[in-house]
């Protein structure tokens, strides 16, 4: 199961509303598109999550409410279509890759760092 969150506190939960009813028909049947409150991407409104179990999380801001549903679609496809959420190559992040605040690893696990 996969999630895409959106902020109703950045949008507006009429705005954040629109968008995930616009998107939910067009994600597939493995998405859940929920309206969540704030996710601290106050300074870059417009936050937006995509989330699954086992697999890292990417955080956009300044996502606008209507016009981003084709860059959020073909995000979703690549994020869908991986084994741990890990993607390196920006390209196919469209708009949204000028957004790109956070790539968050899943954990707990092994750190990288001092090993």
């Amino acid at each position: 199961m996969h999630w895409l969150l959106i902020c109703g506190s950045c949008l507006g939960p009429q705005a954040a509303d629109a968008l995930g009813q616009r998107l939910t028909g067009q994600l597939g049947l493995d998405w859940t598109v929920r309206q969540v409150d704030c996710m601290g991407g106050c300074a870059r409104p417009g936050a937006i999550a995509f989330r699954a179990e086992g697999k890292a999380s990417y955080l956009f801001g300044d996502v606008p409410p209507e016009g981003a549903e084709a860059d959020i679609l073909a995000f979703a496809g690549i994020f869908a279509a991986t084994d741990d959420g890990w993607i390196t190559d920006a390209r196919g992040f469209g708009k949204l890759r000028e957004g790109s605040l956070a790539r968050i690893p899943v954990g707990p696990g092994p750190s990288k760092v001092g090993n």
